[in-house]
C-alpha cells in the first residue's frame, strides 16, 4: 500500500508553519509544493527563480528523465512562494529558490533536508505514528488524493511526471480499512 496522509492530516501539517518564528514562509512554501503539486524533494531543491513563471502561472520542472514539464502553479502555491521570497530568503546573488537561512547563506546541500522539515512539520502537527516522515509522504499523500477526487491514473501520472502509467498504478492499490468502512454484509442466500 502507498503510504500516505489523509487530507485534514496533510492541512494540518501545513498549518503547523504557522507555530514558527523563522523559516515559517520557507517551510510553508515548501511543504505547499510537495504537497498540492507532488514533487520530490529533488525538484524542490533543484527549483530556480526562472522557473516560476508569474504570468502564466506556471512552474517549469525537469524531473529524473530530465525531461522539461510546465505544470499549473496552484494559487495557495504560488502565494506562499511569494511571501517567502519577499519576506524570508536571503538576499543573496543566487537563482536557486530555497537558501539555508544560516550563513554563509547557500542552496541546500543535500534534498534530503527537505524530508527533515517535513518530519518537523509532522512533529508540530502532533501527527502520532506517520507510515513514514520524508518528503515522499506528502507526494504520495498528494496522488492518493487526486485519485479519491476522481482524478485518472494519466492525470495523476503527468502531475507526477511519471515515465510510464505502471509507475503510477502503484496509488491504485486497494485500500482495505478503506473498503471495510463502505462495505455492506452479504445479504445471504439468493434464491435463482
Amino acid at each position: 500500500m502507498p503510504r500516505y496522509l489523509v487530507a485534514a492530516d496533510v492541512e494540518r501539517v501545513i498549518a503547523s508553519c504557522d507555530q514558527l518564528t523563522r523559516g515559517r514562509c520557507r517551510d510553508r512554501a515548501i511543504l505547499l509544493l510537495l504537497s498540492r503539486l507532488g514533487l520530490r524533494a529533488g525538484d524542490v531543491a533543484g527549483l530556480k527563480l526562472h522557473d516560476l513563471d508569474w504570468t502564466s502561472g506556471t512552474i517549469r520542472l525537469s524531473g529524473k528523465a530530465r525531461r522539461e514539464v510546465r505544470l499549473p502553479l496552484p494559487q495557495d502555491v504560488g502565494d506562499a512562494l511569494i511571501e517567502y521570497i519577499e519576506k524570508e530568503r536571503p538576499r543573496v546573488n543566487r537563482d536557486t529558490v530555497f537558501i539555508r537561512m544560516n550563513a554563509p547563506h547557500r542552496p541546500f546541500a543535500r534534498s534530503s533536508a527537505f524530508s527533515a522539515i517535513v518530519a518537523l512539520a509532522l512533529k508540530r502537527a502532533g501527527i502520532a505514528d506517520p507510515p513514514s516522515t520524508g518528503a515522499n509522504l506528502l507526494r504520495h499523500s498528494a496522488a492518493t488524493s487526486m485519485l479519491r477526487s476522481g482524478a485518472t491514473l494519466e492525470v495523476v501520472g503527468t502531475v507526477l511526471r511519471h515515465s510510464s502509467l505502471d509507475m503510477t498504478t502503484h496509488y491504485a492499490k486497494v485500500d482495505i480499512r478503506m473498503l471495510e468502512q463502505v462495505s455492506q454484509p452479504w445479504p445471504g442466500e439468493l434464491v435463482c
